[in-house]
């Protein structure tokens, strides 16, 4: 594995994101979770069958993603094979279209940095999922690379969510701090990387009350199809005035949409329905 060559004077993740997404007139976000126990008929339950899958997934939804998500722990728990496979289907995706790491980091400062180095420079990935529970400083050196983007864990769409991020602190939900936290950070704009928010589907209140604090940042938004949410709420509750911003992430119902030979080009029609249903009119 040899580190990704990063484009000299890339554009802001965001910039990239908005362009890809008003180029498609999509804001679906394909997320590639190869679970081995549901791939499809002729498909290996191994990392070759993995990144088979993976490839056809992305040719077949490419004209409608306008970011893919990739879940490491598919990929992690092939072991040596798996992690080939990874910089694979990341090598896969074309350069047009920006690539999110799933891997969930958060670790102390040197820790960090190595997580930042390895999944942006050396995977090249576009932005990288992490958690913001040890503090600010255990997100900082994501955000030490030009053109790469932290997305930070904010009001997630499980269940047990509500367990601590519900918790009130000085009179509001925790989530509402860290978004806060996060967007006090983006504005003062003293790194090069960028800032973003991964709030649930499966919660529209928290969408719109944190929406109301920034119009400008880009929200992840996990937690539609398999999870019960529609993408059409999550972007009413989560898009800004000009229907933008909110990243609608669908990974089981686009790429096991079919369980037998046909399953890119079914995968396919999914994610076109679902793109369709991302986009809204500017309310102004």
């Amino acid at each position: 594995m040899v580190t990704y060559s990063l484009p000299s004077h890339q554009p802001p993740f965001a910039v990239r994101l908005r362009r890809r997404a008003a180029d498609i007139r999509s804001w679906l976000c394909v997320g590639l979770d190869p679970d081995l126990e549901r791939l499809p008929d002729g498909i290996s339950r191994d990392a070759s069958g993995v990144e088979e899958f993976c490839r056809a997934i992305i040719a077949a939804t490419h004209d409608y993603a306008a970011a893919f998500k990739i879940n490491f722990a598919f990929f992690e728990v092939l072991g040596t094979a798996g992690w080939a496979a990874l910089d694979a289907v990341r090598r896969a995706i074309p350069d047009d279209v920006p690539v999110i790491a799933d891997a969930k980091r958060g670790d102390i400062g040197n820790t960090d940095r190595a997580y930042a180095r390895a999944i942006l420079e050396v995977l090249g990935f576009d932005a990288v999922t992490v958690s913001p529970y040890l503090g600010w400083d255990s997100v900082a050196p994501f955000l030490g690379i030009p053109g790469k983007a932290a997305l930070v864990l904010c009001k997630t769409s499980n269940p047990g969510s509500a367990d601590f991020q519900d918790l009130p602190v000085d009179g509001v939900p925790l989530y509402m701090r860290v978004a806060r936290t996060a967007i006090t950070h983006a504005g003062l704009d003293s790194a090069p990387g960028e800032v973003g928010l991964v709030i649930g589907a499966t919660y529209p209140d928290a969408l719109r009350s944190v929406r109301a604090l920034s119009d400008g940042m880009v929200f992840l938004v996990p937690g539609v199809g398999a999870q019960g949410a529609r993408a059409g709420d999550a972007v009413a509750a989560g898009a800004n005035a000009r229907g933008e911003n909110a990243l609608i992430s669908v990974s089981r119902e686009v790429i096991f949409a079919s369980p037998d030979k046909h399953f890119a080009e079914a995968a396919g029609r999914a994610a076109q329905s679902l793109a369709a249903e991302t986009v809204r009119a500017p309310t102004h």
